[in-house]
Parts: structure tokens; sequence; C-alpha cells
């Protein structure tokens, strides 16, 4: 009694008081914020269990790592650090460059004024080894050509389904009809692999999850991963965050429970004065 832990379960967390089984929580080590234990949960253990579990990772590798600024992309490319002569492409716009190039990613790409494909292919023209792709739709088939032989496309979203700040049924639409199919003779001849993932999903397998973290929990000791915290709101700010998030530079925006030590912010204020 009185631990102080992180939780990771599927549903029932946006609450004050949340009662969970006491296999789904983590003690958080001395020293570690409640920001940076909110951060690592799901992120780095997402990150974790694509690279190395999926993915394989090795020595002298490359990945690439889509949404580098992002929660799990900082998470992944840390992670990547963790061994050795691992190579990162890392996509964002280019204000984040500095950023994530200090975190580790070896080649930053802006994939909003370059190709990221050709930019690859530049750099190494054989291809890559592991692709994460939270994109979904035509960027999907681009990872997928994008592998050497032997590479490992990891697919965890479709965020090109819901790119804007308002929902697009045509873009929706579009996105759906470009997503990735193909048939087990290509991956045979191409000598590639296909995979999905979804922590969400593995509720089930929490020896696994707990393996994961605890490896995670011994990298943060070592200080060889630690969460970026972008900004932290109260639960009463949530409409707040809804403009903010996509106006965010990077890294991980958080909400909190409990009583803001300020005056409540108006929710139409802050429409009303959204630049």
């Amino acid at each position: 009694v009185g631990d102080k832990v992180m939780v990771l379960n599927r549903f029932g967390l946006w609450q004050e008081v949340a009662v969970v089984p006491a296999g789904h929580t983590f003690l958080i080590p001395e020293g570690m914020s409640f920001e940076e234990a909110a951060a690592l949960s799901v992120n780095y253990i997402t990150a974790y269990l694509m690279l190395f579990d999926f993915g394989n990772l090795r020595p002298n590798q490359s990945v690439l790592i889509h949404a580098a600024a992002g929660g799990v992309g900082i998470a992944a490319t840390q992670l990547c650090k963790t061994v050795k002569d691992v190579t990162v492409f890392g996509t964002a716009s280019a204000s984040k460059h500095e950023a994530i190039s200090q975190g580790g990613v070896t080649h930053a790409i802006d994939y909003r004024t370059r190709d990221y494909v050709e930019e690859v292919r530049k750099i190494s023209p054989k291809g890559l080894d592991i692709v994460l792709d939270p994109l979904g739709g035509s960027d999907t088939h681009k990872a997928y050509n994008l592998l050497k032989p032997m590479g490992k496309l990891i697919t965890y979203g479709a965020a090109n389904m819901l790119a804007g700040q308002r929902k697009n049924l045509i873009a929706v639409a579009k996105n759906w009809y470009h997503q990735f199919s193909i048939h087990t003779l290509s991956l045979i001849q191409g000598n590639k692999s296909v995979c999905g993932f979804h922590l969400g999903y593995l509720d089930g397998e929490m020896e696994l999850i707990t393996q994961a973290m605890n490896t995670i929990l011994d990298l943060y000791k070592q200080g060889k991963v630690k969460p970026r915290i972008d900004s932290t709101w109260h639960l009463e700010q949530v409409c707040v965050v809804v403009v903010f998030l996509p106006l965010s530079h990077m890294f991980t925006v958080f909400l909190f429970m409990g009583v803001p030590k300020t005056k409540k912010a108006s929710c139409k204020n802050q429409f009303s004065n959204k630049e």
C-alpha cells in the first residue's frame, strides 16, 4: 500500500480512481516523475515489441521511423541507439530536425518538402531492414518497397485517414481504398515480412508485456531511455488539448486528473482566441 505505480490497462483510466489487476501495474523507479511514468508505458512498450520482438533488431541494421518527433518515434529512436551501429532514418517537419537528431536520428527527412523514399535510396540504395509504419494507405506500399531482402515492415496505425483537424470522409475513403494488401507468394519471392501491431489487443499477454517493461525500466535506470514531455494539461482543459495537439511541436502531451492549481481555462475562450 502506498507504492507509486504506472498502470497499463485498455479501458477505464480517464478518471481519478481506477481499479485494475495488480499484474497490470509496475513500480515507478526512484527519480522518475509521474509525467515520465505516464509517457513510458504505451510509447516504449509499443516501440520495444515492434523493434525487438517483431523486428529482431541487430547491430549494423537500418530503420525508418515515421513521426520521429512523436511519443513512439522518440521511444523507438532511443531504443535503436541501445544497439550498436544502427542507422535511423526519421521523418518529421523541418522545425523538429534539430531535436530528433540530438535524440539519435541519423538522417532526418522533411516529409513535407522531400520524397522520403528518394532520400532513403540516396543513402541506402539496397533499402532498409525495418520500417515502422503508423501511416497506412499509399505509405505502406512505399514502406514495403523500401525493404531490402529479409526486411520487415511493421504497421501499427493509419494516421493518413485522420490527417488534419477535421474529419475528411473523402480522405478516409481514399486511404481505405489504397490500404496495403499482398499475396503470400509475393512475400516468399521477395523474402520480406509484414507484421501488424496494436498494444491494446495484447491485454491478455501480460507476461510478454511485463518482460518488455522490465527491460525498458532497466534501460531507464541506466540512462539509456528517457521520455520527452511537451506539455501537461488538466482534464478540464481537454477541449483546449484537442486544438493544441495538432499544433504541438513534438514529444508527448498529457492530461491530468484532479483540481487545477490555477483557474480552469474556459474552453469557449480558448477556441475563440485560437489563431
